[in-house]
């Protein structure tokens, strides 16, 4: 039986031990690297399936790190970064990163997102007849329509793409440009933030019991959005 390994690369071994801990239960086989070049070598030998990967290395960005996997490695990748590193956060996301998390972050959160990752890349390729169903939100992707409990929702072709995209990625952080490019291919991006604000809204309008405090679509302040992990 192959064991599933996860690597941390973080400088601080006490943030270290905090994601061993709740790594434990879903990942056997744990490695750790205190410097970017450390993590890239053992990446390379021991071919993880997750690597939660810390911005503020002692010898390299974490940038740099991101981009060297993403040339050879398919691994589920998680950013650790400061609350002040939102623009670190979205380059990092627009190279190939999976998602985020913000110190000082509470374990169950990361639990839950590293699961909702791991959910996400182990699922199949989506495919004619496929239905996506968050709870009583339900999107089918062959006759293009989406249900509310039960009642039929009626969206717009930008809105419509808008929320494919965010359900077929759930679970998982994508930022303006991303998104952007997803539902408004070959335009500039100049204003990707206001025109995702505007649809976002009006999406939740049509989806949320309460727009203020969504259920399904979630603000990631100064990055982009992230649409509810469902089983």
């Amino acid at each position: 039986m192959v064991k599933r390994t996860a690597l941390i690369i973080d400088d601080e071994e006490q943030i270290r031990r905090v994601i061993r801990h709740a790594l434990s239960d879903d990942f056997p086989h744990i490695i750790e690297a205190a410097t970017g070049a450390e993590g890239l070598d053992l990446a390379a030998a021991e071919t993880p399936e997750l690597v939660i990967l810390d911005l503020g290395l002692p010898d390299m960005a974490g940038l740099e790190v991101c981009r060297d996997l993403r040339k050879w490695s398919t691994a589920a990748v998680v950013v650790l970064s400061a609350q002040h590193a939102d623009q670190e956060k979205i380059k990092l996301l627009d190279s190939g990163a999976d998602d985020y998390v913000t110190k000082p972050f509470s374990t169950l959160e990361f639990k839950a997102r590293v699961r909702a990752l791991l959910r996400r890349t182990a699922l199949p390729g989506i495919g004619t007849g496929t239905v996506i169903q968050c709870g009583e939100l339900k999107m089918d992707l062959t006759a293009r329509t989406v249900s509310l409990s039960g009642k039929r929702v009626h969206l717009t072709p930008t809105e419509w793409e808008l929320l494919r995209v965010l359900m077929t990625h759930g679970g998982r952080t994508m930022t303006h440009r991303q998104l952007f490019a997803a539902v408004w291919p070959g335009k500039s991006a100049g204003d990707a933030q206001q025109y995702l604000r505007v649809h976002v809204a009006n999406v939740r309008r049509k989806i949320e019991a309460n727009p203020i405090n969504p259920r399904f679509i979630f603000t990631e302040p100064g990055v982009g959005y992230r649409f509810a992990s469902c089983d």
